[in-house]
């Protein structure tokens, strides 16, 4: 079973919280340390293909605000049509619609699983100090509250995206772009959208098959929207978009223009 912080390792919490996630950013460490010294702050280890919980359990919420630290990234599985609605990469948080506090008291959808699509390194946050935070930090609390506006407009774009292939991937990814450009975790110092991405997470945001997702990659690449994988790449799964504006004219585009796409 996994066990809380010890004291001695909150302020390395809090400091490692204040540099690298978007809703700690910037926030005084001591201050910080002090909040975080009054309840449960507990380092997880989340492995690939174990749930971490069911979200919107009617009359259900959690106790606990999951920080991303590393690894990932962490999906939600929707039951009713096995799609992927939400992912969440280090810098981010997840749990927040199923807490008892601010949007998350009526933030609600059908039960849902949520899962480490890759092992992840979590820092679980309990309700009490986040609560806290939320009461006596203005900056956290317009932070918080706008990660429910990006879940919103993450799935706007997912369930608005057009059944044809090179959209619907083009929805996803531009989807990822305005995430983690709004949490100021992307791009890189080069221009670069760096995401960990499987085909299969792709398969099933987008709702194609396997193969044809390989294609629309193989397509993009072709056209100069996404890099060729590189020999630095930490894992064989990562996309690299290097023209989010030409992204963007495949993800509104009619199926007649998109002239590179074979099938008509």
């Amino acid at each position: 079973m996994t066990k809380p912080a010890e004291p001695g390792a909150i302020k390395e919490i809090a400091e490692e919280l204040s540099q690298n996630n978007y809703l700690f950013r910037g926030l005084d460490v001591a201050e910080l340390s002090e909040v975080l010294a009054t309840g449960e702050v507990t380092p997880q280890k989340l492995y690939s293909g174990r749930s971490v919980y069911t979200a919107f359990r009617p009359d259900t919420s959690i106790a606990s605000l999951y920080v991303v630290s590393n690894g990932g990234p962490v999906i939600l599985r929707s039951a009713p049509l096995d799609r992927i609605i939400a992912i969440t990469y280090p810098g981010s948080c997840f749990g927040m619609r199923n807490l008892a506090l601010g949007y998350g008291r009526v933030s609600r959808s059908f039960p849902s699983l949520v899962e480490a699509y890759k092992t992840t390194d979590a820092i679980e946050i309990d309700l009490d100090i986040i609560k806290t935070l939320h009461a006596e930090n203005e900056t956290f609390r317009d932070r918080y509250d706008y990660l429910f506006e990006l879940r919103e407009k993450f799935q706007y774009h997912l369930l608005n995206c057009s059944t044809h292939p090179p959209q619907a991937v083009a929805a996803l990814l531009r989807g990822l772009i305005y995430q983690e450009r709004s949490l100021l975790n992307q791009p890189q110092a080069d221009g670069i959208y760096v995401f960990d991405l499987p085909i299969d997470i792709i398969a099933h945001v987008a709702q194609l098959n396997h193969r044809t997702v390989e294609q629309v990659l193989k397509g993009m690449r072709k056209q100069g929207l996404l890099l060729p994988p590189q020999n630095d790449d930490s894992s064989d799964d990562i996309v690299r978009v290097c023209d989010p504006e030409g992204l963007k004219e495949v993800y509104s585009a009619t199926r007649d223009k998109v002239s590179w796409w074979p099938l008509r």
